[in-house]
């Protein structure tokens, strides 16, 4: 089940279209596995445009204008012809390991990396460009860990798929992990797992010999 969920202020801003990029697809890849916050993701559009169209500007408007409006915006939509065409129904199958992996839509018309290996870590970049942010796919091999370490930035960890525990928790497909600067982990999976990662700076490892992984982290960024 599920426990690891984006809160409420963020919800809010993926609604309102002012996230990054790089987290509005996350958010868009856990609603795909999480009915519960499509739900509620779902109302606070409606929210939203409620309050939109009860704005005195277009309570002002006739219902002959509004339709009007609403037309000239689509014959306007309509005729640019420099439209990318895609299905949002394909989604990509991934083989990295011994594993196929069926990333959510919203993954799976994304330009990627191939996979750079080090150890039972191996990550694609996701080509998302923007500036210190970066978004790549985290594969761990089964047994894999990544020793204690913090973020000198944030890092939000969406699970695609496997399984992994850290001193946080247990996490399953769809949970929704944000860490910061104030939490040190050890994430350690046993049979594997393949993780969306968005973060705007580099891991820090923190204890004795693991501070020589440092440039690991630099690979993981």
């Amino acid at each position: 089940m599920i426990k690891f969920h984006p809160n409420t202020e963020l919800l809010q801003q993926y609604v309102a279209g002012t996230l990054p990029a790089s987290l509005s697809v996350a958010i868009s890849a856990h609603h795909e596995m999480c009915d519960a916050c499509a739900k509620k993701a779902a109302e606070l559009e409606s929210q939203a445009a409620l309050a939109t169209f009860d704005d005195a500007t277009t309570s002002e408007l006739s219902a002959n204008e509004l339709d009007d409006a609403m037309s000239m915006m689509m014959n306007d939509i309509t005729a640019d012809a420099d439209i990318d065409e895609f299905s949002f129904e394909s989604r990509k199958e991934l083989t990295v390991g011994d594993r196929s992996i069926t990333l959510p839509r919203s993954l799976s018309h994304l330009s990627m990396s191939r996979f750079v290996q080090a150890g039972k870590l191996a990550r694609s970049r996701l080509e998302l460009e923007e500036g210190s942010i970066r978004t790549s796919l985290l594969f761990i091999a089964p047994g894999g860990t990544i020793p204690e370490h913090t973020h000198t930035g944030f890092e939000l960890t969406l699970l695609l798929d496997g399984h992994f525990s850290d001193e946080h928790g247990e996490y399953v497909p769809g949970d929704f992990i944000w860490l910061d600067d104030k939490h040190d982990h050890t994430p350690y999976t046993e049979n594997g797992c393949l993780c969306l990662a968005v973060v705007n700076s580099a891991l820090h490892f923190n204890k004795g010999l693991s501070k020589l992984l440092n440039p690991i982290g630099e690979l993981i960024y």
